[in-house]
């Protein structure tokens, strides 16, 4: 059964902005890259499982494989690596705005390598929504802007969202070659997952584990919600609406991780948060809406929407 684009863009995006939650509960003994380890490697044996129930085919070619394992390092690893490297100089919300650049890098590389075509609506309504999602976070942009030594770890972070952008049309181009979803991510996932412990064995960092009640819940919800079930609700709709339409989710969640903190942690909104969220949400509704961006054009260029006469 194939799921609307509504339902698979707001499961997307709710399921993400609450594992901004649970991975607080995977901090501790266990070093975070260790732990994006275990939530894919438990990921892909949840879809494997799944599999092998419904009896679905996983036969791929080589050259499919080969494909899927890069899926697997750019989306489920290496990505994940090289964000939680510069954890300790980012903070949450800079990582947010940072990642908020996949929308442009998508828009890009999706002409790049799909030869798809640039939609306008979509590069304004996504640049309002990087900005709103930038005066969500002020405090943290500008304290940023300030420490010169912060510059190498943002880098890092572009690098980590480059990545993911290339899984993203990755995953668009593997779609297009009508290879099935749920099948790709399952070895993309474990492959993405074997990726990183190789690199733990590398870089000498031990597979540890927790038996903490609250380390294992929020693993098994990173891993079946956050990885299983939203991973495969943004990917179908990569797959639906392209990668350019798809990204927003990145700017989307966010928000719903600062809607939570609220109700939990007591956040309390400043007033350039409230007009970058309004920002946020106009620039998905230009987006998604070609009415209003029609109507928005018109009003900018009143000629375009002017009645023609013809000639004498």
């Amino acid at each position: 059964m194939t799921l609307s684009t509504p339902i698979l863009y707001l499961s997307t995006v709710f399921i993400w902005g609450t594992t901004f939650y649970a991975i607080r509960f995977q901090l501790g003994d266990v070093s975070p890259v260790v732990s994006v380890m275990w939530r894919f490697l438990l990921a892909a044996t949840v879809l494997f499982v799944w599999i092998v129930l419904k009896r679905l085919s996983c036969r791929f070619s080589v050259r499919q494989h080969v494909w899927i394992f890069l899926q697997g390092l750019t989306l489920f690893s290496f990505n994940y690596v090289l964000v939680y490297t510069v954890t300790a100089d980012l903070t949450s919300g800079l990582v947010a705005v940072v990642f908020a650049g996949v929308v442009g890098m998508n828009i890009l590389n999706g002409a790049l390598f799909l030869r798809r075509p640039i939609s306008l609506p979509v590069v304004f309504g996504a640049s309002l929504g990087c900005v709103g999602l930038a005066l969500v976070f002020w405090p943290e942009v500008r304290a940023a802007s300030t420490d010169a030594g912060i510059h190498v770890s943002i880098g890092i972070a572009l690098l980590a969202t480059y990545l993911a952008s290339i899984g993203n049309i990755i995953s668009a181009r593997n779609q297009a070659e009508q290879m099935p979803l749920l099948q790709s991510n399952a070895f993309g996932m474990l492959y993405g997952a074997g990726a990183t412990m190789a690199y733990l064995r590398f870089a000498g960092i031990p597979l540890d584990f927790s038996s903490e009640p609250t380390y294992l819940l929020s693993l098994l919800y990173l891993s079946i919600f956050g990885s299983v079930l939203a991973f495969g609700a943004y990917l179908s709709l990569v797959g639906q609406v392209g990668a350019d339409r798809a990204a927003y989710a990145m700017v989307l969640f966010p928000l719903v991780a600062l809607g939570i903190s609220t109700l939990f942690e007591g956040y309390h909104w400043p007033v350039e948060a409230v007009f970058g969220v309004a920002l946020v949400i106009f620039g998905n509704l230009l987006m998604l809406d070609k009415r209003l961006w029609h109507k928005l054009h018109s009003m900018i260029n009143p000629k375009l929407s002017a009645p023609t006469t013809p000639e004498s």
